[in-house]
């Protein structure tokens, strides 16, 4: 195959001098789909050193030539729309249908939030008696990191805000999925951007990610991806001064009480685990259920998971596809182990593949009963198809438990005492609650407490990330 490149400064380059590539595996056949060029930090250099040379012209164009950009890009998107689906599906095993009506269709929704979000804030206005005046300015070369799990929802979600606040972008998609990433380039290369607005380096996350984040004209860096790394791209930015933005990893609870209407509730939680294959942060991984309702509520629990079929991703259909790849794959089956061996009971699933799938990184959808908040499967986010079932005495066990974790992205309540689940959400440390299965709009705020990260991003959240204020007096 002949390795991917990157996008510089309007042209497909190759690296300058590394000789490295990175296959990128089909995780459901567990064949090569795609050969990545891999950079170093001389591209990273060149890219940044591009990206300032356009913020110069790009940061001062009017909203109104910023918007119509985007939305070529959109058009570009939705015009190639089925090559983005089958991109997702090849490159991650997100099965078809997830792709077609979640995965890819978070680009068109998040840019268009984005642009809403843009055209809605008022950039400039008076703030004081004595007249200063507040103007919202792009605050320069925006480095944007992004993960394989929800490729396009990452990318979409930091490139629109960023282009539409004037900032100049280089990107780091994963390595693990970089066709969805490669796709966004050329739309965005379709879509007519002056060269050196939106630069694509791909490369590793120690040597590209971590030049980015060191780099001293770089502005800002807005990291998706896993506690461990956006530490590392923390303390890298460090030295610079540079802002931070981190979406990072959760270990969501999902409070189920006995008058929630249990079957419905506890079904809805378990297939909301799973989607994905339970490759989300936010997904609901800890099911904390009140102790008259616990039993019966691990039964229904049981039955819904062994009734989940996973199947091959291009296929239509409810099926869950496999995990991104094997080092994902051990890392969930030694997690399994883990909860066997500390002693949680196995209600579904377990360790191995499901039957008939030798080939591919297919994970058995497992629940655990009968699991303490202090066992390793309730603290470490494991990120795959995995739910552990945990009993609560009353409402303040339930938040205790709840809230006992290091990470605070999402939060899950279920009842239908209205007064209950108002005292619950605002009791809970986590940046964002549902209740009764409710779903988050484009246009509300992304991003968690504690471990989980800084910043928001989404709407008109994730636009300030890469905006200063500037107070102009006798203006």
């Amino acid at each position: 195959m002949e390795p991917l490149k990157s996008y510089i400064d309007g042209a497909w380059v190759r690296p300058l001098t590394s000789t490295d590539t990175c296959d990128a595996i089909n995780p459901a056949t567990e064949q090569v789909c795609a050969v990545v060029a891999m950079g170093g930090a001389d591209d990273v250099d060149r890219a940044v050193t591009a990206a300032r040379r356009a913020f110069a012209t790009w940061g001062f164009t009017t909203l109104d030539a910023r918007v119509a950009l985007v939305r070529k890009l959109v058009a570009n998107f939705e015009a190639r729309y089925d090559e983005m689906v089958k991109a997702i599906t090849t490159e991650m095993g997100a099965p078809h249908t997830l792709s077609f009506n979640s995965q890819a269709a978070c680009g068109p929704g998040h840019l268009n939030a984005a642009i809403e979000a843009a055209l809605a804030l008022e950039w400039e206005k008076t703030i004081s008696n004595g007249g200063a005046r507040l103007v919202l300015e792009p605050i320069g070369v925006a480095g944007l990191i992004t993960p394989w799990n929800w490729p396009v929802n990452q990318l979409a979600a930091k490139l629109g805000p960023a282009l539409l606040a004037g900032c100049t972008v280089v990107l780091k998609p994963s390595e693990v999925s970089p066709l969805s990433a490669q796709l966004l380039a050329e739309f965005v290369d379709a879509a007519g951007f002056p060269p050196g607005v939106f630069n694509m380096v791909h490369g590793a996350g120690p040597v590209v990610g971590h030049a980015l984040s060191t780099h001293p004209e770089v502005d800002v860096v807005s990291f998706t991806g896993s506690t461990r790394a956006g530490i590392q791209v923390a303390k890298a930015a460090a030295d610079s001064v540079k802002r931070v933005s981190q979406e990072l990893g959760g270990k969501s609870p999902n409070i189920v009480f006995a008058d929630s209407g249990l079957e419905a509730s506890v079904e809805a939680g378990v297939r909301r685990c799973f989607g994905n294959s339970g490759q989300s942060c936010n997904s609901p991984t800890r099911m904390l259920v009140e102790a008259s309702a616990y039993d019966e509520a691990v039964a229904i629990a049981g039955q819904i998971a062994s009734s989940i079929k996973v199947g091959n991703p291009q296929e239509p259909g409810p099926h869950l596809g496999p995990v991104v790849n094997r080092s994902q794959f051990e890392k969930i089956q030694k997690l399994i182990q883990a909860g066997i061996d500390e002693g949680a009971r196995v209600v579904a699933g377990g360790p191995g593949k499901p039957e008939g799938f030798e080939t591919g990184y297919f994970v058995k959808p497992t629940v655990f009963a009968d699991v303490t908040n202090q066992m390793t499967i309730a603290r470490e986010e494991i990120f795959g198809p995995v739910l552990a079932m945990i009993p609560f005495k009353d409402i303040d066990d339930a938040i205790a438990i709840a809230n006992d974790t290091p990470y605070g992205l999402a939060a899950y309540v279920q009842t239908q005492d209205k007064d209950k689940a108002h005292y619950v959400a605002r009791r809970l440390r986590a940046g964002m609650v549902s209740v009764n299965g409710a779903t988050q709009s484009y246009d509300a705020p992304f991003g968690g407490y504690k471990q989980s990260g800084n910043g928001r991003e989404w709407g008109g959240f994730g636009l300030h990330d890469y905006l200063e204020y500037k107070s102009i007096n006798g203006y």
